[in-house]
């Protein structure tokens, strides 16, 4: 059935839980079952790791304009609630498609394909979104990350001793959402890294996403420092962002290609921020691994 979860794992060491509906990661846990994602407690959020695609973030009147044509589409546009086909599969392997029909070309007027393949590798789960334009025209798009993991996570330490640690300083300013909901504002803001280290707190999310668009690393650690975390890379994803809705059990750590207008955009797709474009037959794949430490 479509709506039957999909497991896969590696001997015991990590096992992964996917939804066919948005091919969405609903559980992530270790050789001793322990939960690394959210527990969707419904008083806060009960997503889990959705996939942003076409789009990432909100479009301004949540549409985009296309050849003088608005059409409408929705935060973090649509993949996350079509369901997706699982095209291969093994023990500890999993691709799910997602491919344009009359539906998606009524709001995204080109011939996509979105294959989503997951792989347990020992302690590590390989993400690997490869979006691919099978049409005759270039092709507007962006692609996202969204997962949710658990916080605090199940090896000891306080919400507080949290800690999310990047690859390299980022001294660089943020941006954040604006006062159009979901848009982002056009000023920046002070980091609230330190050197490296970002010591979050639940009310930092309190106007929603932090957002950093001029990101060194490729990868971070999440979790407590000496203690059994999280390594995530992001190789293929230039922007982050981090969010939650504050006092919940979760940290959103989101890689993105792509972002959410800026307040007052009024331009054409090609002018959105961080839309790629993609000429007929060409693909573009964006990896995201999460691995335990320690």
């Amino acid at each position: 059935m479509a709506d039957e979860f999909i497991t896969i794992g590696s001997g015991g060491s990590m096992s992964a839980s996917i939804n066919p509906l948005g091919a969405e990661l609903w559980s992530l846990t270790d050789a001793e079952g322990r939960e690394l994602m959210t527990d969707a407690d419904p008083r806060w959020w009960t997503g889990h790791a959705p996939l942003l695609f076409p789009f990432v973030g909100r479009s301004r009147g949540d549409a985009y304009r296309l050849d003088g044509r608005d059409y409408p589409m929705p935060q973090h546009g649509f993949a996350r609630r079509r369901v997706f086909e699982a095209v291969e599969q093994s023990g500890d392997a999993v691709t799910f498609r997602l491919e344009a029909d009359e539906e998606t070309r009524a709001v995204y007027p080109f011939d996509f394909r979105l294959d989503m393949r997951f792989a347990v590798e020992g302690r590590t789960l390989r993400m690997t979104a490869l979006v691919s334009n099978r049409g005759g025209e270039d092709m507007p798009c962006s692609f996202g990350y969204h997962p949710a993991f658990a916080w605090p996570l199940p090896y000891g330490g306080a919400v507080e001793e949290h800690r999310v640690i990047f690859e390299k300083d980022e001294p660089a300013p943020i941006r954040k959402v604006g006062h159009e909901p979901g848009l982002i504002a056009l000023e920046s803001v002070q980091s609230p890294v330190e050197g490296a280290v970002l010591a979050p707190i639940h009310a930092m999310f309190e106007g929603d996403a932090l957002i950093w668009d001029r990101l060194e690393s490729r990868s971070l650690f999440w979790g407590v420092p000496g203690r059994t975390g999280l390594k995530i890379d992001f190789p293929d994803t230039p922007w982050l962002g981090l969010w939650q809705k504050p006092g919940a059990h979760y940290l959103c750590v989101e890689p993105w290609a792509g972002m959410a207008d800026p307040v007052g955009f009024e331009g054409d797709v090609w002018a959105k921020q961080g839309i790629l474009r993609l000429a007929p037959g060409e693909e573009r794949a964006f990896r995201m691994d999460v691995s335990l430490t320690g």
